[in-house]
């Protein structure tokens, strides 16, 4: 081979060698750029139309993990890995705070929201929620009041604050169908396995299969609110972007379209 094709190889293999160096770096950056979102299930229909107006302004889409609020913060403190956090209350963002878990510069309570009473579509009913509301009626024989577990899920922690404040609570405790987060709550009403659940007014809406029955007076529970916050580990200019954005006009409109209190 002559001086001149080595020259011309040897530039050859450099010029790869350049440009898969830039692919590698390319690659490592949109993978830096992706944050990863845990949020209480109810907030799942909202943070998915969010995402895809946050990829519009040119982002990479957000890895979104939906479950029980308390889930989510147990697996946070586990080391699970995520940027953000939005709980369903306020006490699961205290417990990874307590455990100084959260950039605490970044907590924010940005929205609110009602807790109904729904019973299945094909059996609608209204009820007066008060201290006359007959449960034997509602449940019959061998039904069950779905909702989250009250030991841990946000939504069962205000549906049981509700029911003691109304006097129901000890006749309905132990007929509870106590599910792990409020959308699998919603399932067993859908389904037409529990005849009534206990949801927040946002999941009842984006479901065909189940309509309101009635509406908890809001000071028979404790405020339901939704704190949002970055993570210490997780806590990056691109995840206190989202955070922002989650406060901007945008994501203001979609929350309240999908029916929470905007703060």
């Amino acid at each position: 081979m002559t001086p001149k094709l080595i020259h011309l190889t040897s530039r050859r293999a450099a010029l790869r060698l350049v440009l898969m160096a830039g692919l590698v770096c390319f690659s490592w950056q949109a993978r830096a750029e992706q944050i990863t979102m845990f949020a209480a299930a109810s907030l799942t229909d909202a943070m998915r139309d969010i995402s895809a107006l946050w990829v519009n302004a040119g982002h990479t889409a957000p890895r979104l993990s939906f479950g029980s609020s308390s889930t989510l913060a147990r697996q946070i403190e586990q080391g699970a890995p995520a940027n953000l956090f939005a709980s369903a209350d306020e006490t699961w963002a205290d417990y990874l705070a307590k455990r100084d878990i959260l950039a605490a510069d970044t907590r924010k309570s940005l929205l609110g929201n009602v807790l109904v009473l729904v019973v299945p579509a094909d059996k609608p009913r209204t009820v007066k929620i008060d201290a006359t509301l007959d449960l034997d009626a509602l449940l019959g024989a061998t039904g069950r009041l779905a909702t989250g577990d009250p030991k841990h899920v946000p939504v069962g922690i205000y549906a049981e604050q509700a029911l003691r404040k109304l006097g129901l609570w000890d006749r309905v405790a132990p007929h509870l169908a106590r599910t792990d987060d409020v959308r699998s709550a919603l399932l067993l009403v859908e389904r037409g396995e529990e005849p009534a659940g206990i949801v927040y007014s946002t999941d009842a809406a984006v479901s065909r299969s189940v309509v309101v029955a009635g509406t908890f007076p809001g000071d028979s529970h404790d405020p339901i609110s939704y704190p949002f916050a970055v993570t210490k580990s997780g806590d990056t200019p691109e995840a206190r972007a989202f955070l922002t954005f989650l406060t901007g006009p945008e994501a203001r409109e979609v929350f309240v379209r999908r029916g929470f209190k905007v703060r």
